[in-house]
């Protein structure tokens, strides 16, 4: 009879078991000790703000790898291994650069590329240095000067965009250089100087990126240097001298786990998240000079390892890709890299559910940026109401935060792609306040507020990963003919 009694409530507790709602398959998994022990190691300050290229870098992504592999979650097929190693190089300031103007030294420069050159002479004003400014001036030989961006807009971000193509115009017309006056608040600018003026890493560079003129950006705050070069073309001298990079390697971090359905495990969902944050730089008013980026990205990256943990005990219909970048505040470089050299078929990657942060201020919200351009919206908002939050979409869009994160290498293949991040209602206040900043520190979070926003990524993956349906763009969005050529339909 004990016998019997024993069988039975084997029995009862397997079917239990089976009977789980995917909200108690998310209770299960995910929890305040573990959200806290991820963001505390990764934001801690022995790993010096995790920049992409240092040892301390590679502690993480072997953390990383080691949460993935207790999980159960399956490394590379094809290499048996989570690391995905890169071709990368250390780049260093030049070993000389100096820039005068009309006799007035320009002490706020910084290389945005290099080239080896000597001059002094006249310098030519080239407009906004885009292909019309080029029409019957000589500039052969010639140093020229161009005004930042374009017709549309000469902020950072746009400047930044359009440097390869006035670096590749100057070039093609025979200037040895080209010097870009931007105008700019200190923050920004000291971001700037931090990332182009120390040494940094990015992809291994071609030959011919390796031949480029050299093209160096001014601050000018308000315009007022700039403001007496347009009349008349200015005297002045440019001298740099190219240092030589040094190759390295990184690592994204790649697991998957296999879909339960014999169909629908064909398809993929991918959830990611980078890793990488700036390192060490200008210090605080304490004297803090780690950046430990707890909220970028840390948090990002405890989202990925919440859902890997979750879909590994408890997988959905659909098989899913977790991948963990490095080098996105370097230009999302490990995404760029991994969508030209996927470890699975892109074709069969439906969707793309990204994680990046800068901070939150209003822990009622979950901000989801694209929130309402692929049809699997419903699942997020659905998710997040399960757990107190309310899921809106991006609120600030002159940010442009939709084209700064991993998730748009993604979408530019057809891949629909949102990024899941913290709650906020404007890009100010408590987001700037920790926002590639000292104090972006583990010790400040709300995790009463973490929990909610871990448990509504986890159960939204879960819906969107056992949906019958394949999510997509919504109708007339402007990757909808990308993801037409990517899946042939």
């Amino acid at each position: 009879m004990q016998k019997t009694l024993f069988f039975i409530a084997f029995l009862f507790c397997g079917f239990a078991t089976l009977a789980q709602s995917d909200v108690q398959m998310v209770e299960e998994t995910v929890s305040r000790s573990n959200i806290e022990g991820h963001i505390y190691f990764l934001a801690d300050d022995l790993l010096k703000g995790r920049q992409t290229g240092t040892p301390e870098l590679k502690i993480a992504a072997t953390y990383l790898a080691t949460q993935l592999r207790s999980y159960g979650v399956k490394p590379d097929p094809a290499t048996g291994s989570y690391f995905q190693a890169m071709p990368m190089q250390k780049n260093f300031p030049p070993a000389t650069m100096e820039l005068t103007v009309n006799g007035q030294k320009m002490e706020n420069a910084v290389a945005m590329s290099q080239g080896n050159v000597d001059f002094s002479g006249t310098m030519v004003y080239m407009g906004f240095g885009l292909e019309a400014d080029y029409q019957d001036v000589d500039v052969k030989g010639k140093v020229v000067i161009v005004k930042a961006g374009n017709e549309e807009g000469g902020g950072a971000q746009q400047a930044f965009g359009l440097i390869g193509d006035k670096t590749a115009l100057a070039q093609k017309n025979g200037a040895i250089g080209v010097i870009e006056f931007i105008d700019t608040n200190d923050q920004i600018w000291g971001f700037i100087d931090h990332q182009f003026n120390e040494p940094r890493v990015g992809l291994a560079s071609s030959e011919d990126e390796e031949d480029s003129i050299p093209f160096l950006w001014v601050k000018d705050t308000g315009g007022t240097i700039a403001a007496g070069l347009w009349q008349k073309n200015p005297e002045g001298s440019f001298t740099m001298a190219k240092k030589a990079a040094e190759k390295l390697d990184s690592y994204n971090v790649v697991g998957w786990v296999e879909g339960s359905d014999p169909k629908l495990k064909e398809e993929f969902i991918i959830y990611s998240g980078h890793y990488d944050h700036v390192g060490i730089g200008t210090p605080d008013a304490t004297g803090d000079t780690i950046y430990n980026g707890a909220r970028d990205n840390a948090v990002g990256v405890t989202t990925v390892l919440s859902m890997a943990e979750n879909l590994a005990k408890y997988p959905t219909k659909r098989s899913a890709l977790f991948i963990l970048f490095t080098g996105e505040e370097m230009g999302l470089l490990g995404s760029r890299y991994y969508v030209e050299n996927p470890i699975l078929p892109l074709n069969k990657m439906v969707y793309c559910f990204n994680s990046d942060n800068a901070g939150y201020n209003d822990t009622s919200l979950a901000t989801i940026i694209g929130l309402p351009r692929t049809t699997a919206a419903d699942h997020i908002k659905n998710a997040c109401k399960q757990f107190g939050l309310t899921a809106v979409d991006d609120p600030a869009p002159e940010q442009g935060l939709f084209d700064r994160s991993d998730n748009v290498n993604f979408a530019r293949v057809g891949i629909p792609a949102p990024t899941f991040s913290l709650g906020f209602t404007a890009f100010n206040g408590d987001v700037t306040k920790y926002y590639h900043r000292p104090g972006d520190e583990a010790d400040n979070i709300d995790y009463e507020y973490m929990e909610k926003f871990f448990k509504s990524y986890v159960l939204a993956g879960r819906l969107i990963g056992n949906d019958p349906v394949t999510p997509t763009w919504t109708a007339g969005d402007k990757y909808e003919e990308a993801s037409k050529e990517l899946y042939g339909n």
